[in-house]
């Protein structure tokens, strides 16, 4: 696991630089940490290869493909048992709307981010796939009115 103490300045300049635009090119990172390209490159390698940098992904636009509604669902299961724990989150992921899966402490084991096209989709992902799922014993929904995605981690690394 990568530790924080392996990260230096111009290392944090440059995650921080890819959190606002992970498609910037080498040289407008370079430009922005006040280093040589080669230099990023090789970070930027290095930064992927210790695990700092998980992936790249798009950032879609829901509402332009019809999908008007997101939710986080609240997730309760019927026991404790490692083999109900492990094929609800080995499934959850893949049913169809699921943005995020959530483990939690507390009173709900799960809390999944998900979208529909409408109400009713959003209603028949919850009838079909959480209350119809032998492991679920309940489920909460409470509907998302905006979102906003927070750069708080790079807090945490300087």
């Amino acid at each position: 696991m990568p530790k924080k103490s392996d990260l230096d300045r111009i290392d944090r300049a440059l995650l921080k630089a890819l959190s606002v635009n992970a498609r910037a090119s080498g040289a407008a990172l370079a430009a922005e940490v006040n280093v040589a390209e080669s230099t990023v490159s090789l970070r930027l390698r290095r930064l992927q290869a210790s695990g700092f940098i998980k992936g790249f992904n798009v950032e879609v636009d829901l509402p332009a493909l019809g999908v008007t509604i997101q939710a986080l669902i609240a997730v309760r299961l019927v026991k404790h048992d490692r083999s109900e724990i492990d094929a609800f989150r080995a499934a959850a992921p893949h049913l169809p709307g699921v943005l995020g899966l959530f483990h939690m402490a507390g009173a709900d084991d799960y809390l999944l981010h998900v979208a529909a096209r409408d109400s009713e989709e959003l209603r028949e992902f919850v009838v079909t796939h959480l209350t119809g799922h032998p492991a679920v014993a309940h489920t909460e929904t409470n509907l998302i009115f905006e979102y906003a995605s927070g750069d708080g981690w790079y807090g945490l690394v300087t």
